[in-house]
């Protein structure tokens, strides 16, 4: 890969630091939101309040059509936004789902009328998506869901669950799967629809997490009644619309993610933190297992490098993404983990209480690290498929 910027790309860059310097909460360089912290109401209308700025200044969905309001911002111009905002710990912007794939899977399968309606209030957070896919006994296994649709008149009549629904109390319009069909194949009989989330018979329960944080949702849907004309793609066809949103939604979840910035916390915070009377940083051991941290960090750097420079030369993606999903998912688990180990009696300490280290940040990213290994395919999963399509091992 040629690491050399084009002078456009060069300028992007600058174009975006000087927005930021100028732009950016002062607070929120220190004290960036993480979604491993509870978020009260102030944070999420801070947060808001944040996206519809770099909105009004053409920094959100950069990655869209200019046509659906985005810049058309080709792969090197995502990574180096990417780059910038973690640079400066931004506030993470909200209607994530709405604009990774809510948005891109309308503009491929929507009817005009849908697209019309619907697009538009993405990006300015005007409306908030979430997305209807797990249910209690349908995780992994999407396709074996059990909400039903029923057809009554116009309308569709939508009875059942679902569960893990990120965001779905801030949600105005949830991505719906139901079975329309129970007699097909599962992969068959289902359709994807567009609920409203203030409709009569929708009950949001937030899920509590080990964290404190309830961004998770399980919601209830009792005889809900959905236009028809909320149908995206073919009614009992809806698995191909489907998997659309799951190719935007795991290409997203492996986005460019640079860990030398959290490499950095754990050096200071062993600087700060004791180990026999002196700071843990001391220890030759602490600075190995540091070290190591940033070897690994900078590996995984140039491998999600590697997998932009098949994208830009036009190859399909190749087996980088569910390396490099592993890999720092795992990563970050270990490196939370020490955390905890140089924090020691402190690492019990809730965060945000007194006396907490770091404000407690290093409990509460350990206590949800667990999480990350799971979202978009589990170790195990990613393990599985490296070893049966990348390094071609037997099977029993």
């Amino acid at each position: 890969m040629d690491f050399n910027l084009s002078p456009e790309d060069e300028a992007f860059r600058r174009e975006l630091r000087e927005w930021l310097e100028v732009n950016l909460p002062v607070g929120d360089r220190v004290t960036p939101v993480d979604f491993m912290f509870a978020e009260s109401d102030e944070q999420w209308q801070h947060r808001l309040a944040w996206h519809r700025k770099m909105h009004a200044a053409g920094w959100v969905g950069i990655s869209w059509p200019r046509e659906y309001g985005g810049r058309g911002a080709s792969l090197i111009q995502q990574t180096i936004f990417a780059e910038e905002v973690n640079r400066v710990n931004a506030p993470p912007l909200v209607n994530a789902l709405g604009i990774m794939l809510a948005g891109p899977t309308l503009m491929q399968w929507g009817t005009p009328e849908q697209k019309q309606r619907y697009i538009p209030k993405i990006l300015s957070a005007e409306e908030i998506w979430c997305q209807g896919y797990s249910e209690p006994n349908s995780g992994s296994d999407v396709a074996s869901l059990q909400t039903r649709a029923i057809e009554e008149g116009d309308y569709f009549v939508v009875n059942g669950g679902k569960i893990w629904t990120s965001d779905a109390h801030h949600a105005d319009l949830c991505m719906l799967l139901v079975r329309t069909e129970p007699s097909a194949p599962k992969h068959q009989g289902i359709s994807y629809i567009v609920a409203d989330m203030h409709s009569a018979g929708i009950t949001v329960r937030p899920l509590v997490q080990m964290t404190g944080a309830s961004g998770f949702n399980q919601v209830f849907f009792e005889d809900v009644k959905v236009p028809k004309k909320n149908l995206v793609g073919v009614k009992n066809r809806g698995w191909e619309v489907a998997i659309t949103t799951l190719m935007f939604e795991r290409s997203g979840t492996g986005a460019f993610r640079d860990f030398a910035g959290q490499v950095r916390e754990l050096a200071e915070l062993a600087k700060i933190t004791m180990r026999a009377g002196r700071p843990a940083w001391a220890d030759a051991s602490v600075r190995q297992r540091i070290a190591q941290f940033a070897c690994e960090a900078a590996a995984l750097n140039y491998l999600g490098k590697r997998h932009l420079t098949r994208r830009l030369r036009g190859d399909p993606p190749g087996p980088e993404g569910s390396i490099t999903k592993l890999c720092a998912s795992e990563l970050n688990l270990r490196m939370n983990n020490f955390a905890m180990e140089l924090l020691g009696a402190y690492a019990q300490i809730e965060a945000g209480s007194p006396f907490a280290i770091d404000e407690g940040k290093w409990a509460a990213r350990m206590l949800g690290s667990r999480a990350l290994t799971i979202a978009g395919g589990t170790s195990e999963i990613m393990h599985n498929i490296i070893g049966d399509r990348v390094l071609r091992l037997p099977r029993e």
